[in-house]
């Protein structure tokens, strides 16, 4: 295809919508393939990793991995910025996006695979995305499937019996902070989305989607409803604000989310990693977290900290970040 790209994907994958939106909100021509039996072939082709998305370029190449998709799209088509020019808010954009990739996907990962009613939902949705056409005992044999195979899998991301409490409280904490946050402003850092939204969107977008969390947020949340809605079409309504006007209400959740419970962790799997360990404990607050390591995100923190190495004046960032917790963890 010439003439646009290609996104391979799922509406299930929180990495795939998070790049559909960036490429709608960019004004980028693409095509949303659906990644099943049907696009299975091409999506090998190029694909260098079982993942998705995957973004096959105008050219013919594969690009793999949301955060790097993003940043190589921001390289060719600059206009409109996800980036907010304050040197602040322009990094703690990035740390977002990071903690939403990261430690969103523990929200929406436990939330999706722990009770039955979303297992059934989840499995019986992709079981219907990966094949369309089978039939109704086909399908309730490959709902099962894959039920069986995810359920499995929730320990990878950290949902256990030692931290589930500590997943659902951090969650509803976060949609109470998230909410306030988002009052008199459409998107996380003013008036148009950052990188930031996109990263944290695509987690908190299909947490709606599923029966318990959706509840949660359509029962108590009115103003991230609004956003999650929003971001699907994401637009410009107006400028990026400064660290001044965001502070008031965007450094809870630094302190709370971000620094409290996500750097401690990352530092934690980072260590683990190191040691080859095949599972870790971290204490956060008052509670401990237990899970195996997640190798993956060693390296994803590593460019984190290559992004705060490049901020060229850190005067004004680097008291927010040692306020939120983060500092220590972004200098190692």
């Amino acid at each position: 295809m010439a003439d646009g790209y290609r996104i391979f994907g799922a509406e299930m994958s929180p990495y795939s919508v998070k790049v559909r939106s960036y490429f709608r909100y960019n004004g980028i021509p693409h095509q949303w393939i659906l990644r099943n039996g049907d696009s299975q072939a091409e999506f090998e082709q190029h694909a260098r990793m079982p993942i998705i998305p995957l973004v096959l370029t105008p050219e013919g190449s594969g690009i793999q991995d949301s955060t790097p998709i993003i940043e190589q799209m921001e390289t060719l088509y600059p206009d409109p910025s996800i980036h907010p020019i304050d040197t602040v808010a322009g990094f703690v954009s990035a740390l977002i996006e990071e903690f939403g990739d990261e430690w969103g996907n523990k929200w929406m990962f436990h939330y999706r695979w722990t009770r039955e009613v979303d297992q059934i939902a989840s499995a019986g949705r992709i079981a219907r995305m990966r094949a369309s056409t089978a039939s109704e005992e086909q399908h309730e044999a490959l709902t099962m499937q894959v039920r069986k195979r995810m359920v499995e899998r929730v320990w990878f991301v950290g949902s256990n019996e030692v931290t589930a409490t500590q997943i659902e409280t951090g969650f509803q904490d976060m949609l109470g902070l998230l909410d306030s946050h988002l009052e008199g402003r459409p998107y996380l850092f003013g008036s148009r989305p950052a990188f930031g939204d996109f990263g944290l969107w695509g987690q908190l977008y299909e947490l709606w989607t599923d029966p318990a969390a959706g509840a949660l947020i359509e029962g108590g949340a009115p103003r991230v409803l609004d956003w999650i809605q929003r971001m699907l079409w994401p637009r410009i309504e107006g400028p990026f604000e400064s660290w001044t006007t965001l502070q008031a209400t965007l450094m809870p959740i630094l302190t709370r989310q971000v620094g409290a419970q996500f750097m401690a962790w990352t530092l934690g799997n980072e260590n683990a990693v190191a040691e080859g360990a095949g599972e870790f404990s971290v204490q956060l607050g008052d509670r401990v977290w237990i899970q195996k390591p997640q190798k993956y995100h060693a390296r994803s923190l590593a460019m984190l900290r290559a992004k705060y190495t490049e901020v060229a004046n850190k005067a004004a960032l680097d008291p927010v970040l040692d306020e939120a917790g983060c500092l220590g963890g972004l200098r190692a």
